[in-house]
């Protein structure tokens, strides 16, 4: 906590400062100033919980202080220090919700037990604060449970409810974690929500009309990561299934299809290290060729990267992507070429160079029969296109 002495005499501040019994109570900042414009600008600047203020100063006094963070409601405590024992003071004092009222000369007892005081009450406010915080949190926590399970359900058609809590991505899975009734699964599941709430990659929803039922929705690259997370921190069984989601609009659907898989015991479990680790790898090959597609990318120059057979490369890329390898090389590199055409003056010899063909009538060869039209043509129509 922090503490601001306010009064126009160093003497003043000095006996204060002296007479405190400062790290016993939480104070770890002291802070000085001579009067109460002074005061206002550290007040605004540094945020301390406490004031000890002198009435008597020039420029600004302790009265008109208060009333000035009475204005601003200050949430910090005020209490006065002066030597003239008046009802009018008093009156003020109060009435700007001054916590209380020293007298000078001060005694070191009161001063020692309104320091206690002032410190007790704040540390009781604030607890009080978080405790509601905590509350209310809960309260919109359920609320929003209740309303991805009423997307579940297709009773609700409400998806911005999600675009503050799922991540930017154009395909999110959608993953269904259910747990036999005898286990409590809930403090593992709100240990995941806050590991994907610190890394922006998902959330998790207890499903509302079903116990031990939970929503996970995540982006679709990320599941590896989030079941690896769970097989470390997971010691009882669960049942798995998953379906991506290319829109939040298809949630009421395949979550219904993924029910029918639980209630029919098509399911899985979390997998084995060996088998994550192995799918780790897949995900690896795929990116490095996403990254290096426009080079040598070939199941041998593959193989010596990752220390794998090319049959187990030429299997696992075809399991991951859907393609065979040459297949997906010759894909991301007519979609650059594409793009090179429409938003470049690159010829026909240059691009075909970057994509790692030597030759440029292969390339062109090769970009018609991709496309339908020789690399010339297909930017002649594009820019047709763009000018009407």
């Amino acid at each position: 906590m922090k503490v601001l002495l306010v009064d126009d005499e160093r003497n003043g501040r000095e006996v204060l400062r002296a007479l405190g019994e400062w790290e016993q109570n939480g104070i770890t900042v002291l802070l000085e100033a001579s009067d109460g414009e002074e005061a206002l600008e550290l007040i605004e600047s540094e945020q301390p919980e406490i004031i000890f203020t002198d009435i008597k100063m020039p420029r600004m006094n302790g009265i008109e202080l208060m009333e000035q963070l009475h204005a601003a409601d200050y949430r910090g405590k005020c209490i006065l220090v002066t030597g003239y024992d008046d009802y009018q003071f008093m009156r003020k004092a109060i009435q700007f919700n001054s916590f209380d009222y020293l007298l000078k000369p001060i005694d070191p007892e009161a001063f020692t037990k309104v320091l206690e005081n002032v410190t007790q009450a704040i540390i009781a406010e604030k607890q009080s604060l978080e405790s509601e915080a905590e509350v209310l949190g809960d309260a919109r926590r359920l609320l929003l449970e209740q309303q991805v399970s009423a997307l579940c359900m297709g009773e609700l058609k409400d998806f911005t409810i999600l675009h503050n809590v799922l991540p930017q991505e154009e395909k999110i899975d959608l993953t269904l974690l259910s747990f036999y009734h005898m286990h409590q699964p809930d403090q593992v599941m709100e240990a995941l929500t806050g590991e994907l709430h610190r890394y922006a990659i998902g959330d998790v929803f207890r499903f509302q009309q079903e116990d031990n039922l939970y929503v996970v929705l995540s982006a679709a690259d990320q599941w590896l990561q989030i079941e690896n997370w769970l097989r470390q921190h997971l010691d009882i069984p669960v049942r798995l299934v998953q379906k991506t989601l290319c829109s939040l609009e298809e949630i009421s659907s395949v979550f219904e299809q993924l029910t029918v898989e639980l209630a029919e015991h098509r399911y899985r479990t979390i997998r084995r290290l060996e088998e994550l680790e192995s799918e780790q790898r897949g995900q690896d090959i795929v990116a490095y060729v996403q990254s290096y597609y426009m080079e040598d990318v070939s199941l041998e120059r593959l193989s010596k990267l990752f220390f794998l057979s090319k049959e187990h490369i030429s299997r696992k890329f075809k399991q991951e992507t859907g393609m065979t390898l040459s297949r997906y090389v010759t894909d991301c590199r007519m979609k650059q070429a594409k793009q090179w055409l429409e938003i470049t003056d690159k010829t026909m010899y240059d691009i075909a160079r970057l994509l790692g063909y030597q030759d440029e009538v292969y390339f062109s060869k090769l970009f018609k029969k991709e496309t339908g039209l020789t690399p010339t043509a297909y930017r002649t129509e594009h820019n047709e296109q763009e000018e009407r």
